[in-house]
């Protein structure tokens, strides 16, 4: 009985030696303990800036994919294909306009022209081309790191380039920490894509007289950062307004640079006047000192986003609510009167359904409403506007218009259109340009 409990008190002896010592080992190899972290990053792709701008190129003409803002000049219409280029377009005939070639500019977003000479951005830079020969355009000039808060909603690093693809690239950490797990802490920076969400049957018959009669400067959509009013062209980005006096057409002088707030968007000339819109108001300049535009007011409303139109002492603002806009709610048509620059007063406000571009022409209201389409008012009465309908073309996602001599132009999702309204009761599509997504060409 002795030997047996002796025994037994010795087996328990041991064991609780073994364990001090099996703890005692594995403590001191704590050093020794090794994790393997495994995980995919999603890098961005590079162009860089001397790649960006030796890939400046003219191009065969090709499809609409992605169209932007939109320009008239005589009988050319320029489609911006988002952050990539123009579209050039022959509209002699614009019951059947034709895309004849394709301008490569990495970061265009908007354009204006005068005498034959287009002016475009390429994120930081402006660019200078001839056009007088549709067929063989030239690049005359480079006005370099002019926009420094460019356009682009593509991401841009000044030093790196700019992103034009996303990579993914396996991580392998080896790392060691003590018993507890008091590993080294891992910060994983995922990289997003972005999403760049930019939101068009020929007639047998077409007026001659309805292609745009030649002009020396162009006209460009509620929704353009160009503009040119005599000899300077005025171009924002989102907190400046830029001026470059275009007296020498091939040489733009820059001159200059006024912060005009945040959210700048949009820029519309009227007279001696500009109306520029933003997320948080309209602001109007006097530019009778083409040189030195001076602040005149600012009309504030809740944030949105906000093209204006100018037609006499009126001015028609639509305000979008939306992701970009960060206000989901504000969907509607302001009505102001300008006839005091310096005092613009609210006359009345119509809901949208996410009103975008906009024009007038006489006492007709064009309104691209997004997914609603293009609808058309009769603005006689500007406090029944909306009661006034003329016109409502459903099914497509409307972007900008430009009214002109009885044709409208507009653009959106879908490519762009044209439409007869020389008699507004009866308003005819002319002509479509349609798009071709990649999948659809594949």
């Amino acid at each position: 009985m002795k030997t047996f409990t002796l025994q037994k008190n010795r087996t328990k002896f041991l064991s609780i030696i073994l364990t001090v010592l099996l703890l005692s080992v594995f403590f001191k190899c704590t050093d020794n303990v090794e994790i393997t972290r495994r995980y995919t990053v999603v890098e961005p792709e590079y162009l860089t800036i001397p790649e960006l701008r030796a890939s400046f190129d003219i191009m065969p003409a090709d499809t609409l994919k992605k169209p932007g803002k939109i320009y008239l000049y005589e009988n050319y219409i320029f489609v911006n294909e988002y952050g990539e280029g123009l579209h050039i377009i022959d509209n002699t005939d614009p019951s059947n306009p034709k895309i004849i070639q394709f301008i490569n500019i990495p970061g265009n977003f908007d354009m204006a022209v005068k005498g034959d000479i287009l002016y475009a951005d390429s994120y930081m830079d402006l660019v200078v081309l001839d056009i007088s020969n549709p067929q063989k355009i030239t690049l005359l000039e480079r006005i370099e790191n002019i926009f420094q808060n460019n356009n682009s909603d593509i991401p841009f690093d000044p030093e790196r380039g700019v992103i034009i693809g996303w990579a993914e690239k396996e991580v392998v950490e080896v790392s060691s920490g003590d018993f507890n797990g008091n590993f080294p802490q891992y910060f994983y920076y995922g990289l997003k894509g972005i999403a760049m969400d930019m939101r068009f049957a020929n007639s047998a018959e077409v007026k001659t007289n309805f292609a745009p009669a030649p002009s020396s400067t162009g006209i460009g959509g509620s929704m353009a950062r160009f503009t040119i009013k005599g000899n300077h062209l005025y171009a924002i980005d989102r907190s400046n307004l830029h001026v470059f006096d275009i007296s020498n057409l091939t040489l733009p002088i820059v001159g200059a640079n006024l912060n005009v707030g945040w959210g700048i968007e949009t820029i519309f000339p009227y007279k001696d006047n500009l109306f520029l819109g933003s997320q948080t108001g309209m602001h109007i300049y006097d530019i009778s000192a083409p040189d030195y535009p001076i602040h005149l007011s600012t009309f504030a409303h809740i944030r949105s986003c906000d093209p204006v139109v100018v037609k006499d002492t009126i001015a028609f603002v639509t305000l979008r609510g939306g992701t970009v806009c960060r206000n989901d709610f504000t969907n509607q048509l302001d009505v102001l009167d300008i006839s005091n620059l310096r005092d613009p007063i609210l006359l009345t406000s119509y809901p949208m359904f996410n009103p975008h571009g906009l024009g007038v022409d006489g006492d007709l209201l064009f309104i691209c409403d997004g997914k609603r389409g293009l609808v058309v008012y009769e603005t006689n009465d500007l406090f029944k506007i909306t009661e006034n309908k003329i016109a409502e073309f459903t099914g497509i996602d409307a972007f900008d218009v430009i009214p002109f001599h009885n044709v409208l132009l507009m653009i959106g999702n879908e490519g762009l259109f044209q439409y007869d309204y020389s008699n507004p009761e009866n308003i005819e599509l002319l002509s479509t340009l349609p798009v071709y997504r990649d999948e659809e060409l594949q």
